[in-house]
């Protein structure tokens, strides 16, 4: 009987402590308190004051087994769990002491897509009307004009502007010249009044019916002929 009582707390302890091999430290507790009632039951065959020694000596031994043995390294980067402040490394990267990567990722690579800036563009004003047989602007006239000299107050600090006047064929050539020169000077003196710069102008002139772009001999070809061209260079 007394082989027994002696032989029973060891056996007692040896499978507390292989059962918190396999605990984490944060398990320890657990661990702990298993080895007390392990050690209590091993007490049951001591005295009542070995028994209490015995059951917080296995308990703090079982404890203590679990810290030190128990942790595990669950991202298999080498560092324990408990110190592990990057625990999800993927598998090959290197590490420091805190199982964090020793270099960050590169980041993706930018692509920058290709802005194709166009040289030259024409803006054509072919429903200006004016006022019956002059250059004077309608007041609807002006209205379209500001939208354009919105544009052109941006496009202004690096292009230059070519306006020209055209007319249909209606009329002498000479009379024609004359009208699309007053009718791309109106144009351009309304835009620059509007906050185009003036200097942004490289040329104004009026080239009568020499450029259609219609047939003259059909109402809605001549509309299409009397216009003011505005020609971007960038």
């Amino acid at each position: 009987m007394r082989i027994i009582r002696t032989a029973l707390p060891l056996i007692l302890v040896t499978s507390v402590l292989t059962g918190c091999a396999g605990l984490q430290k944060t398990d320890w507790p657990l661990c702990a308190a298993g080895g007390a009632l392990a050690g209590a039951a091993a007490g049951a065959f001591q005295t009542a004051a070995v028994a209490a020694s015995l059951g917080g000596a296995v308990g703090v031994m079982a404890g203590a087994y679990c810290w030190v043995h128990g942790d595990g390294d669950d991202d298999g980067d080498g560092v324990k769990n408990s110190i592990d402040k990057c625990p999800d490394t993927p598998k090959g990267v290197q590490v420091d002491a805190t199982g964090c990567p020793l270099t960050p990722p590169a980041p993706p690579p930018v692509v920058v897509e290709e802005v194709v800036i166009v040289k030259e563009e024409v803006i054509v004003i072919n429903d200006v009307l004016f006022e019956f047989d002059s250059a004077r602007l309608t007041a609807a006239d002006k209205s379209k004009l500001d939208l354009i000299a919105t544009r052109l107050k941006r496009e202004a600090p690096s292009a230059q502007l070519h306006v020209s006047g055209h007319t249909d064929s209606v009329g002498r050539d000479a009379y024609n010249q004359k009208l699309s020169e007053k009718r791309a000077m109106a144009v351009t003196d309304y835009l620059v009044s509007s906050g185009v710069p003036r200097s942004a102008f490289v040329s104004v002139e009026g080239d009568g019916e020499a450029r259609p772009v219609a047939d003259n001999a059909k109402a809605a070809g001549r509309s299409l002929n009397r216009r003011v061209e505005i020609k971007i260079n960038r």
